[in-house]
């Protein structure tokens, strides 16, 4: 037995007495020119950086209790793995009730009162009718998201070019983004024409509420080999309802799926009513206090963040108002961190609801001798498609697809690219990820790529698992108390 303890403590004599001779080493190196102080860099062959938002502290504190209080405990770890926790540094200054969404901190700004507005709304206005012009586009789109419910009511076609008659064989079509079905419908012939109201030809459709957030599209699509008539869109007037809605036009470029479109216009509008205005006119009434609660607590939340911060030592402040669409800019700015104030082989990124093995990621670096440069170690998502709807939108990076990018339960890159990210991270676009950003950036500098299934991509759990995600801090617990108890964290034998 006392055999069996020697040879089981030696790796961690070795790596200690290691860990000092690097740390002495660097001390001593005046041309070390990652120091940015008198002091030596803390050396780590592993760096851990665990995103989190600000008020996860149960999630930090249950990885505290669990797999990070068993590498401070180490004999050996504590010497070859550092853990910082990335938190922003500024909260979202908006409740979440008056954002445009709950992923970013747009204010959702409305500019008149829509408690006001009881009658149909006409999205398009045409202040001089000769505008109007006939195309040989067949195919036009405009985009929109709803920031409030609406009921819509009518869809509409321009007239044609005796500016009294309708477009004939034309179907308008209002869908859920990349969508095929569509919500509503309406064509418009020779023998059903619809009305003239305001200088557009409207039929009414079966009233549908669009709740907040439904991001939709209105089609305009010719059937027979002539064109639509239109209007270039900065000629018309839109109307928003006061701020219900948001349009995108494809003239801006935000959109390049739509793009291909080629024709950045309107072939007529739709009409639609705001849904319980009231009720609005009530939230935007207390708006004013709602703000006020809002402050007191980011306030509050400030002081309990720099009260954990200075009891563990564990967290780092990025210079980012802390929400989902920042956390590539996050990530980001814990990189320029990383490379200022540590020396490290490896960099470990994960997230706050991970399940992390760490003895398994360490004895599999060790034994495939995996501190290598150029070297990205994951579970990489291939020809991942780009979504265009809700909370992975992705409406700036114009291909179809992704390239290959790492699940975020976890995944593993040496210093080397760390400092090209970190170098370059000013220059860098953010997309709306960080995994799928991290794949758009690795494919400038084509990493080698290690594969592992080991670090899962779903909520799973399997007994060689590296990394687990999406998990309360009660699972969390549940996990590690197996996996010390019998090796097993997804259940041990005797039911514990």
């Amino acid at each position: 037995m006392r055999r069996l303890a020697l040879t089981l403590l030696l790796p961690c004599a070795v790596a200690l007495l290691v860990h000092l001779w690097l740390v002495q080493r660097r001390s001593a190196d005046p041309l070390d020119s990652n120091t940015t102080s008198d002091e030596a860099l803390p050396f780590y062959d592993v760096l851990v950086g665990v995103l989190s938002a600000r008020h996860h502290h149960e999630l930090r504190q249950a990885i505290r209790e669990t797999w990070l209080g068993y590498l401070q405990r180490h004999p050996c770890f504590q010497h070859r793995v550092g853990v910082k926790f990335i938190v922003g540094k500024e909260g979202c200054p908006i409740p979440e009730e008056d954002r445009e969404d709950p992923y970013s901190c747009t204010l959702l700004n409305f500019t008149e009162s829509p408690a006001g507005q009881s009658s149909e709304i006409e999205i398009v206005k045409l202040p001089d009718p000769s505008v109007l012009l006939s195309s040989d586009v067949s195919v036009i789109t405009l985009d929109f998201k709803v920031l409030h419910p609406v009921v819509i009511t009518r869809l509409g076609v321009f007239p044609s070019g005796s500016l009294s008659e309708p477009q004939t064989n034309v179907t308008v079509k209002l869908l859920q983004l990349d969508q095929e079905e569509a919500v509503v419908t309406a064509r418009f012939s020779s023998i059903s024409t619809g009305a003239l109201v305001n200088g557009v030809w409207y039929k009414p459709v079966e009233q549908f509420i669009l709740p907040k957030g439904f991001e939709g599209t209105l089609v305009w699509q010719s059937l027979d080999s002539a064109g639509l008539t239109s209007v270039n869109s900065s000629s018309a007037q839109l109307n928003d309802g006061g701020g219900v809605l948001k349009f995108s036009s494809i003239a801006e470029g935000i959109l390049p799926h739509r793009s291909a479109l080629g024709f950045p216009g309107l072939a007529g509008g739709f009409t639609f009513n705001i849904y319980d205005g009231e009720a609005l006119a009530g939230l935007l009434r207390a708006r004013p206090s709602r703000m006020q609660q809002h402050a007191l607590g980011l306030q509050q939340e400030d002081v309990s963040l720099e009260q954990e911060s200075r009891r563990h030592r564990d967290m780092v402040f990025v210079d980012v108002v802390d929400t989902y669409r920042n956390v590539p800019t996050k990530l980001l700015q814990f990189y320029k961190w990383s490379v200022g104030n540590a020396d490290f082989n490896l960099l470990l990124k994960t997230d706050d609801d991970c399940y992390i093995d760490v003895d398994a990621v360490l004895t599999k670096i060790d034994q495939k001798a995996l501190k290598r440069s150029n070297f990205w170690w994951g579970n990489f998502r291939q020809s991942w498609a780009v979504d265009r709807i809700g909370k992975w939108q992705e409406l700036e990076y114009p291909s179809p697809a992704y390239p290959a990018f790492a699940c975020g339960s976890g995944y593993v890159v040496s210093r080397d690219l760390v400092q090209w990210l970190a170098s370059n991270a000013e220059k860098l676009k953010a997309y709306q990820g960080e995994d799928v950003s991290m794949g758009i950036w690795m494919a400038a500098v084509g990493p080698q790529k290690y594969q592992d299934a080991g670090w899962l991509c779903e909520k799973e759990c399997y007994l060689d698992m590296l990394s687990s995600p999406q998990h309360s801090a009660q699972e969390l617990h549940q996990l590690w108390d197996r996996k010390r108890a019998c090796g097993d964290p997804c259940g041990c034998p005797w039911g514990h």
